[in-house]
């Protein structure tokens, strides 16, 4: 009897089904995480020699690590 009484005063809680995000709300984050990975290949990939966009070896030094990391030759 207690454990029925004790039961019953807790209250459940209302599990509802979580609803599918719609496209419309999850593109325009898609199209930004894209360009900043885009812009971050950039950087580690071919910012150097002909396609550089910054002179000097700056943005070279800050990536190296990277880029040996993820396979692109740099010496």
């Amino acid at each position: 009897m207690a454990e029925a009484v004790a039961s019953a005063a807790l209250p459940t809680p209302a599990v509802s089904p979580s609803a599918p995000l719609p496209v419309k709300a999850v593109l325009p984050w898609a199209v930004f995480v894209g360009l900043l990975m885009l812009v971050a290949l950039y950087f580690v990939g071919a910012e150097q020699g002909a396609t550089a966009v910054f002179a000097g070896e700056g943005v070279h030094e800050w990536v190296h690590d990277g880029r040996h990391l993820l396979g692109f030759p740099c010496h």
